[in-house]
């Protein structure tokens, strides 16, 4: 029986598997599927985590509750070897080996790109897991807490700034959600002044939301500045050491709240440690029908899609790859379990195909954008458009009813504020059995 093993258990390695389940034939093949996370993170929802609209477990789709034939290894594959089909796996305890296949789906995804600024690596936090948008909340809420017991000044101020580097997606509506959980919570703080929030979102080009076009992305900074938010465009950042950030156009400001959402990296297993052919900015070459190579030298048995892979796109044309987003991983995920079928089953691949449903973002509790083909909406219908294409987008009926019944309850008692950063430190009441340090 052949062996499919899938790289990285993301969207497109996730729907890759998930469709190959349900399809697959007795005995036709077996899956595999390496990760070093047992869920698969909808990332759409975690700016929603960020503000408490949806619990943070329900950002993540569990692998062995939907995957219920797969082999799922916790692990990572550290090395791909495609001449001898075979991997070399890292598990999350135990030594390293090789793990031998018949195809390879290469769906790992990419990394968070960060630059060699001072102060970033010790000081920022990502977000394109549920752990991070968690600590980021439970961050923001303990700053709070923090600084209602602070006389005003630079302590005070400083816990009450926080900047998000890098103006795509992901940051903007982080930090959307992020400034409308602030300028809520403040109104529990009597002894805050709202005036004291101080947000930064840093963008390095002259636009934020590269995805829409010129006119919605700068009503989208209008409307950010409008609630408090500070956008600073063509604007670097120089260093961050100490959570002093400078940036390149001479503004200072302290935080302990760094978001660093700067755009994505290759892989580093993808662009260094494999055999299969990797372009300049170190992503796999996939043809239009994601097989691995190119229209005149393909690669058998190999496979790929997602953020890791340039895949053709065809509805652009000139060369141009798809931009690495969970609508593109979501339908290449399904695409490459019908091909692999089809190739299995002697029939032809067809190629990836994309007809955009357009493009929907959050800005915050009842406010976002929506752009398709020319058409704008903006505010509260773009903000129920956002949210009622993502609880469909979910994977299971399960997830879909979770988020649902937590956005109701929001509707009736409004977002929990309690944080809970002391889990990050579990043993700590029970060491120090409430002793405080003189």
């Amino acid at each position: 029986m052949r062996t499919i093993l899938v790289v990285g258990g993301g969207y497109a390695g996730f729907y890759a598997a998930w469709k190959l389940e349900k399809k697959l034939r007795h005995d036709e093949a077996r899956v595999i599927v390496v990760d070093p996370r047992p869920y698969m993170t909808y990332q759409p929802f975690l700016p929603e985590v960020l503000a408490g609209s949806v619990e943070a477990r329900h950002a993540a789709v569990s692998q062995r509750r939907h995957l219920k034939t797969t082999k799922i290894i916790s692990g990572s594959v550290v090395m791909i070897d495609h001449a001898r089909r075979s991997v070399t796996v890292r598990p999350t305890e135990g030594e390293e080996y090789p793990l031998a296949y018949d195809t390879i789906v290469v769906t790992a995804g990419a990394v968070t790109r960060k630059f060699a600024i001072p102060g970033v690596a010790e000081q920022a936090i990502g977000l394109k897991h549920v752990e991070e948008a968690v600590a980021i909340r439970d961050q923001l809420l303990t700053a709070f807490d923090r600084a209602s017991t602070l006389p005003p000044g630079p302590r005070r101020r400083r816990l009450l700034t926080v900047a998000f580097v890098g103006g795509g997606f992901s940051g903007v509506e982080g930090f959307g959600e992020l400034l409308s959980l602030a300028t809520a919570l403040v109104k529990a703080y009597p002894e805050l002044d709202p005036a004291e929030l101080s947000f930064h979102l840093v963008e390095a080009r002259g636009r934020i939301l590269p995805e829409v076009a010129d006119e919605p992305g700068r009503w989208v900074v209008r409307e950010l500045e409008r609630r408090g938010g500070q956008v600073h465009l063509n604007a670097q950042v120089m260093s961050a050491e100490d959570g002093h950030v400078v940036l390149s156009t001479g503004v200072e400001f302290d935080s302990d709240l760094i978001v660093w959402t700067a755009g994505n990296a290759a892989n580093p297993m993808v662009h260094n440690h494999t055999d299969l052919p990797i372009d300049a900015r170190g992503l796999l070459v996939v043809r239009a029908d994601l097989r691995v190579g190119t229209e005149d030298a393909p690669i058998p048995d190999a496979w790929g899609g997602g953020d890791d892979a340039a895949v053709p796109d065809l509805a652009l044309g000139n060369g141009a790859a798809t931009v690495p987003n969970a609508q593109h991983a979501v339908r290449q995920g399904k695409l490459l379990a019908r091909n692999i079928l089809a190739d299995l089953r002697g029939r032809p691949a067809k190629k990836y195909v994309h007809r955009s449903l357009g493009t929907v973002a959050t800005l915050g509790l009842g406010r976002g954008i929506f752009e398709w083909r020319g058409i704008v909406i903006k505010g509260l219908p773009a903000w129920l458009m956002h949210r009622g294409y993502h609880v469909l987008a979910v994977p299971s009926w399960e997830r879909k009813v979770r988020v649902l019944a937590i956005w109701l309850a929001a509707a009736f008692f409004g977002r929990d504020i309690v944080s809970l950063v002391s889990v990050q430190h579990p043993r700590q009441a029970f060491v120090t059995a409430g002793e405080t340090k003189h």
